[in-house]
Formats: structure tokens, sequence, C-alpha cells
């Protein structure tokens, strides 16, 4: 159990009666950590108390240096030293390990302005040789704690607002460098009089690199601030090389990109060079800066393409097309609603009565294909199964495998609530896959399945009510049945003997008998009767 804390500015006996009180009602904490100023221009005779040892800190605390050049004379020693009792100076710049196996980060000073630098601030070098310590470390994963005085440059990229704070004009660029290649899971910073928690962001590209654990970073205000602004933060951490490995890189649902990695793409390039390269390859993830988290804009706009912003087209079945509805092949029985783009299809040989599909109209191969205009009725569609199953007391599961297939088929089979939990479904899926080596890894719920695949890419993918989605590129061979499979299995339906559609089909008047119930309870939900 950890404290930070963000500028004492010399009022020693207001945050350590703070810590005494917090202490007293939530019992012990292991250590406080203290980031920007310490000293203020004011601190002399209150620090006396504690340097004489007339008073002395509740708890172990740690300190980075000087700021500036007033309070240097209060560092003795560059490398670190303790200052009083249970006060120390952690040193320039290095890692702290504590007997748990606990590993902290720290860089004191802010980033300098001039060469050589001051005694107060960091340079390019210290930076590289801090990195250099850690990175050559063998596997190498990341620290548990970083604390630097400024904050880092652009940390609100894809982020929560920080406030007044400007984050693309604040903190120091060395830092966002230090921060991208330590990956701490804690970043303390202070200097702006601010309290920021940023959403955590997380520290690999989705379905590009294996799956590690997410930063969280929090700017601390100054202690005793007549704005009531946090300026002591409680927290619990397990050091990393003490937690398992699937434990450690659970993603949180509010996590974000990583607002460095732009940086890092940014630094070999002019800015003209990156708007001429940047506007024409793939863009994988929203610039949550600009959307703060919501769905995806339905307009078409943002789609992160360069050319035009003209309609996709459907393209044309190089033969007979089960699926596309002016197509005789057809069964138009089974058919329950038809919006503009899309319609509605009861599954022939369905995992149950109401497990349906959506399609478009016209030939799409998969959701990746789809135009704005069709993309926009499926999500109105997802949007009134959702309540329509909710009503019965279900949930829905959707899956598309674009594999062997040329028309886009989403299916939808509702499971009941009470019979298991998204959490459930999830890890049935990914049981299952595991059991076959089918690496399915979940991306993030702001996120869609156009912004993981190209078009042409064969893939599985899964997605809840909720917006949770779990993904698979599909290199080699594919199990067909994967998702009705799991879906039949005993962890969830418990119906494999209908895992295979073609052992389920029932004939023409049993379907059509069917699909008039379906449209008759599902007419309050339909938005295509009203539109």
């Amino acid at each position: 159990r950890r404290l930070a804390c963000g500028d004492v500015e010399g009022r020693l006996d207001a945050i350590f009666g703070r810590v005494r009180a917090i202490q007293a009602k939530s019992g012990r904490f292991d250590m406080l950590l203290c980031v920007g100023n310490f000293f203020g221009s004011t601190s002399e005779a209150e620090w006396a108390e504690y340097r004489t040892g007339a008073k002395k800190a509740p708890i172990p605390t740690y300190v980075l240096g000087a700021n500036n050049h007033d309070t240097l004379s209060y560092f003795p020693d560059v490398s670190g030293c303790e200052l009083a009792e249970n006060i120390t100076y952690l040193g320039r710049r290095g890692v702290y390990s504590g007997c748990s196996g606990l590993q902290i980060a720290y860089l004191s000073g802010t980033e300098a302005q001039q060469q050589p630098a001051p005694a107060h601030s960091f340079s390019a070098k210290d930076v590289a040789e801090l990195k250099m310590s850690l990175l050559s470390t063998p596997n190498f994963r990341g620290v548990d704690i970083l604390l630097t005085s400024p904050w880092p440059r652009d940390v609100g990229t894809f982020a929560n607002s920080a406030g007044e704070i400007d984050t693309k004009k604040c903190g120091s660029k060395l830092v966002s460098d230090l921060a991208a290649s330590l990956k701490p899971r804690y970043h303390f910073a202070a200097l702006e009089k601010a309290y920021y928690e940023r959403l955590p962001y997380r520290n690999h590209m989705v379905l590009q690199e294996t799956p590690q654990h997410v930063t969280r970073f929090i700017a601390l205000a100054d202690v005793g601030n007549t704005s009531k602004k946090k300026y002591l933060y409680a927290f619990s951490i397990v050091p990393m090389s003490s937690m398992d490995p699937a434990e450690l890189v659970k993603q949180p649902q509010d996590v974000t990109e990583n607002p460095y990695r732009k940086l890092k793409k940014e630094a070999p390039k002019s800015k003209a060079m990156l708007s001429a390269e940047e506007e024409s390859t793939c863009q994988f993830f929203f610039d949550l800066n600009k959307h703060q988290g919501k769905k995806r804009p339905s307009d078409g706009k943002e789609r992160g393409d360069s050319q035009p912003k003209q309609a996709k087209k459907p393209s044309q079945p190089t033969g007979p097309c089960w699926f596309c509805l002016a197509s005789p092949e057809v069964e138009k029985h089974l058919v329950v609603s038809i919006g503009t783009h899309c319609y509605l299809a009861l599954a022939k040989g369905g995992l149950s009565p109401d497990h349906v599909l959506i399609l478009p109209i016209g030939h799409y191969q998969s959701v990746v294909d789809l135009s704005s205009e069709v993309l926009e009725e499926v999500t109105k569609y997802k949007a009134a199964l959702k309540e329509f199953f909710r009503s019965k007391g279900k949930r829905y599961v959707l899956f598309e495998r674009n594999y062997r297939s040329q028309h886009l088929q989403l299916q939808v089979i509702p499971v009941p609530l009470d019979l298991c939990t998204s959490e459930d479904i999830k890890e049935a899926f990914i049981t299952q896959a595991q059991e076959q080596h089918i690496e399915l890894l979940e991306i993030p719920e702001h996120s869609d399945i156009a912004q993981v695949a190209q078009p042409g890419m064969p893939y599985f993918y899964v997605e809840l009510d909720t917006g949770e989605k779990l993904f698979h590129r599909i290199r080699g061979r594919f199990p067909l049945q994967f998702g009705r499979e799991v879906l039949a299995s005993e962890a969830l339906l418990a119906q494999p003997q209908r895992a295979d559609w073609r052992q389920c089909a029932a004939q023409r008047p049993e379907e059509e008998a069917q699909a008039r119930a379906f449209r008759r309870e599902f007419e309050p939900f339909d938005f295509s009767l009203r539109d």
C-alpha cells in the first residue's frame, strides 16, 4: 500500500499531518512517494525541525530532487542520500528496488533548456542512460512505478480532458520518451498545480503485438492548495515480478491507445512528410481525443481513407448467391424484416427458433467492405435486436466468419440472461479457441472490426450486445462451425447436437410458422416499418 504526493513546497507539517490522519483511519501504508517540488522558498524553519530530529516523518518518504536553483542546497549528494530520519532523496536518476521486488524508476529535475544542463535539470543523455540501464535487463517488461516532476508532453492524446492544462504544450518530450520505453504501471508527476488522472493506456498494438500491461498516469496538485485539488493518492500494487502474467495484462474497459506512439513515429519525420504519409495509411484506431470513446460515426466520415468519401458499391457475385436478396436462390420465406440496405432473416437450421442473420441486400463479402450507409443500418438492426431480445430476458451473441464465404452473414443468436454472463460467453469462446490453437483476442470496445482488419483479410469475429468484441485473424485452416460449436456447447446453450446447421434444418411449413411468429413479436422493435 503506497501513497503518492504532489508538490509539498516545504509544507511538511501539512503533508505529514494528512498522512497520519489517513493511517489512523485506513491503516498503515508502506511508503510515501513525493514528486514535484518537495522544498519551497520558505522551507528552512519547518525543515530544521525534521533535519535535527525534533520531528519525524510518520512513514518512509522518498523524494525527487530540485527543480530550480533555489532549492539545490537541500540535496547535498547528487546520487541520493538520507535527508532526515524517514526522508530519503532518491537521486538524480535511477531505479529503486524494494525488498518485495517493486521497481520504481525515477528522474529528478526539469528538462534542460540549455547545454550543459544545470544541476536541477536532466538532459537527453540522462534519459538515455536511465533507459539503457533497464532495457538492457533480460526479459524486461516494464517498471512498476515511474516518478518524474514534469508531466510527459502529449499525455492527454486519445484521453479524457486534462482541464485547463494543455498537454500538447505542457511537460517534457523527454519524459514522454522515457514513459514510452519504461512502460510503468503507474506514472506520477506534478508541477502544474493540477490533479489529472488519465484513462489507462495500453503498451502494445492490438493484434500486432503480444498484450502487455496498461499504464495509469496521475498528476497531483500542490499540498494544501486552496482549490481543494487532490494532492495525495493512495493505491495498492503487487510487484510485476510477483503477478500472474494473465492477470498483469488484463485490459480495463476504458483503456485507450498509447499517447506517445504517434510521437515516436513523428521523430524521424518532418510534419509535412507526416501528413502526406499518414493520410494514405490504414488507420487502425480512433483519435479518442476527438471522439471521447463514443461509437464510430455512421456517416462515413473519419473512416481513415485518404480517398474522396464516395459510397462503396456492392461487388457482383461470381456465381449464384444464396443471400443477395434479388437472387432467385434466396429462401424468401425466411425473411422477417427488410430495410433500405439490409434485411433480417431466420437462420436455416438455427441454433434456436429466434436465431437470425443480418444480411446486406447488395453483395458485400464482409463487414470491412460495407459502405457507411449499409454499416449504419447494420448498427440499427443490432440495436433493435438488443432491445427485442432483452425484452424477452435474453442477450445476443453475434459472430461473423469471413472465410470460405462470399456474402456477409452476421449470425445473431440469443442466450438467456439467467443462463450465463457476458464474461461466461467470452470465457467459453476463448477456452475453446485455445483448445483448437486459435488465437482469439479481445479488441477495444470503442473499436470496430474495420479498424483491425483490412479488406480481403480472412477473420472470425464475435461481438456481445455489451459492445465487447473478440477477433481472430485466420491465417490457415479454420473450423467452419466454430461459432455454432461454442454456443451449442455445454458451457452455454448445452445443445451440442445442434452445432451443425444441416442436422437442424426444419421442413418448410415449420420454417414459415417460425418466421411468422418472429415477425409478429419483432414488429414493435422493427425500425424498417417506421422509417
